[in-house]
């Protein structure tokens, strides 16, 4: 069981702290419960509630409304709504409620559902990643379950693996050629497999090394076959050194080779990039990027 402050529950649901106090008081929806030093704070159930409804109001259910269905009623108008929604931001709610609930067949109803309407990348762009984004805080917090977490990431990332699977590439002898990595200790892939997905769906060449890859087994790779460009993904502090220290010695060792850089560690950081390394701060730049590269 997660526990949540007001706070998560403002984030993850859009409502605002002071209209949730205001139902509290009014309409007893939700009742936090108190830590023995009297700290306010709230559990998967009421989260459950509260991103309930959040999609019921958003469906012009009034909250007097609302504040008199059974606990069945209220989850019957949310399954209704998310089986037949085509906005993005209702099924980022139906993913969380999915998380929260470990539900996995209907963690796959609602992908399938997203794929068939706006095709897979369009579901990664508008709900996978905005839903990763929504509850990513919550993860470097503790704030949510690590089962949780393991739980979702992996579900999506099958998503990522299958989809990737099933592209038919025919890259022409022009194309640009990109190795794709994660530095030693990182291991966070989600981010690197979609990559991996849009490169490949512009039909470039993709050599993927995957985690947790010491620099000296990039750099020989790299000499057997040297790629235009080399990304990785950051969110982790590179092992026995700093960042800066790292960046500067993937540029000095890989001159010939244009380093794409993104991640927490890198991305609105003040770090100093050499000539050769762009830093890719959304994913919408790294399309960009490859599609100027057609």
């Amino acid at each position: 069981m997660s526990l949540y402050s007001i706070k998560d529950l403002e984030h993850l649901s859009g409502i605002k702290a002071h209209t949730l106090r205001i139902w509290e008081q009014r309409y007893s929806i939700v009742s936090p419960k108190r830590t023995e030093t009297n700290i306010r704070y709230y559990d998967d159930n009421d989260l459950k509630l509260i991103l309930n409804i959040s999609l019921l109001k958003d469906n012009d259910h009034k909250i007097s409304h609302i504040a008199e269905m059974s606990m069945e009623e209220i989850r019957e108008y949310v399954l209704k709504i998310t089986d037949k929604s085509t906005k993005a931001d209702e099924q980022v709610q139906a993913l969380t409620l999915a998380m929260i609930d470990m539900d996995e067949a209907r963690f796959e109803k609602i992908i399938l559902t997203s794929a068939v309407q706006m095709g897979f990348e369009k579901t990664m762009l508008n709900v996978i990643y905005p839903f990763l984004i929504r509850i990513g805080f919550l993860w470097q917090t503790g704030s949510i379950n690590p089962a949780q977490e393991h739980f979702i990431t992996n579900l999506i990332r099958q998503k990522l693996i299958v989809a990737i699977d099933g592209q038919v590439i025919n890259p022409e002898k022009t194309a640009s050629k990109y190795l794709l990595y994660l530095p030693e200790g990182e291991m966070h892939e989600l981010s690197l497999l979609f990559a991996n997905y849009i490169i490949k769906s512009r039909n470039h060449k993709v050599t993927y090394l995957g985690q947790n890859l010491p620099l000296q087994d990039l750099i020989g790779v790299c000499k057997l076959n040297p790629p235009e460009y080399i990304m990785t993904i950051i969110t982790a502090a590179p092992i026995g050194e700093g960042m800066q220290e790292y960046i500067n010695k993937i540029s000095s060792n890989f001159p010939n080779s244009t380093i794409l850089m993104s991640g927490y560690k890198v991305v609105g950081q003040d770090w100093k990039t050499p000539e050769n390394v762009v830093l890719i701060n959304k994913i919408e730049d790294l399309i960009t990027l490859v599609e100027t590269n057609d």
